[in-house]
C-alpha cells in the first residue's frame, strides 16, 4: 500500500473495538501518526502513536491538540458499568458530540462514530434515546464526511466482565443461524469488522451516513481483502 502522511485521532482506544482499530491504523502505511485521547494509559508505545491522557468529559479543553485528518470515536459505556443516567449521557452523548464540535472548530473533515442498533431520539427507552440524540446532534453540525455505525451485539472477548452481555452472546450464537435476509442486521458482529469498516469509510467515498451491522460486515470484507493483498 502506498505510504501516505494521514493523521487520525481515536477516542475509546482502550475498549475492544477501539483497541483493534488502533492496532490496524498503526499497521496501515497510509497513516503517519495516530493520536489517542484517553483517560487510562494504553500501556505501550509506538513510533506512530501519540498518547494524550485527559478528562474526556472536558474534551473541549484539548482543542489545541485536537488536530487530524480523521476522527474515530469508539466511546461507549453500559447500563451495568454506568448505572447513573446523567453520567451515562455525559459519556455516550457528551463525548462524541464534543468531539464532533471540535471537528467543526478545527476544520477536520471526517468524523466516524460507533453508535448502536436501535438508536432513536424519540425512543421511550433511555439508552436508545441517548444514542439517537447523539446521532442527531452530530449530523446537525454538517461535517463534510460523517459516518455513523449502528452495530448489533458486538462479539469478541473483553477485559472487563459484562455478565448480561455474556449471556446475550451465548444466546445469539444459536439465534445467529436464523438471522437471514432482512434479519441479517441483527446478527452478532465481530469488532474486527467494525474497525475495518471505519478505516474503509475514512479512505473511500460512501454516500450513506448510517450503517447497520449487515452493511458493516459487507464493507469489512472489502477492507480485509484489500489489506490481505498488500
Amino acid at each position: 500500500m502506498k505510504t501516505s502522511d494521514k493523521t487520525a485521532i481515536i477516542l475509546g482506544a482502550t475498549g475492544l473495538t477501539g483497541g483493534l482499530l488502533l492496532k490496524s491504523l498503526l499497521a496501515d502505511d497510509r497513516y503517519l501518526n495516530i493520536t489517542v485521547f484517553t483517560r487510562s494509559p494504553l500501556g505501550f508505545t509506538h513510533q506512530k502513536l501519540t498518547e494524550i491522557q485527559c478528562d474526556l468529559l472536558n474534551l473541549e479543553a484539548q482543542q489545541p491538540d485536537f488536530k487530524a485528518d480523521e476522527i474515530f470515536c469508539c466511546i461507549g459505556t453500559t447500563k451495568a458499568k454506568t448505572p447513573d443516567k446523567e453520567r451515562y449521557k455525559a459519556i455516550d452523548f457528551g463525548i462524541p458530540v464534543s468531539a464532533a464540535k471540535l471537528c467543526k472548530k478545527n476544520d477536520i473533515p471526517a468524523f466516524l462514530v460507533v453508535s448502536a442498533m436501535g438508536a432513536d431520539a424519540s425512543s421511550s427507552i433511555f439508552y436508545n434515546k441517548v444514542k439517537g440524540e447523539m446521532e442527531a446532534a452530530v449530523l446537525q453540525l454538517g461535517l463534510p464526511k460523517t459516518h455513523i455505525l449502528q452495530p448489533s451485539l458486538i462479539g469478541g472477548d473483553r477485559n472487563e466482565r459484562r455478565p448480561g452481555e455474556y449471556i446475550g452472546k451465548q444466546l445469539m450464537k444459536v439465534l445467529d443461524f436464523l438471522m437471514v435476509g432482512p434479519l441479517k442486521k441483527y446478527k452478532t458482529i465481530a469488532p474486527e469488522n467494525i474497525a475495518a469498516t471505519m478505516i474503509w469509510l475514512a479512505n473511500n467515498p460512501y454516500a450513506e451516513t448510517r450503517l447497520t451491522s449487515d452493511i458493516i460486515t459487507k464493507i469489512a470484507k472489502t477492507e480485509h481483502n484489500a489489506r490481505s493483498r498488500t
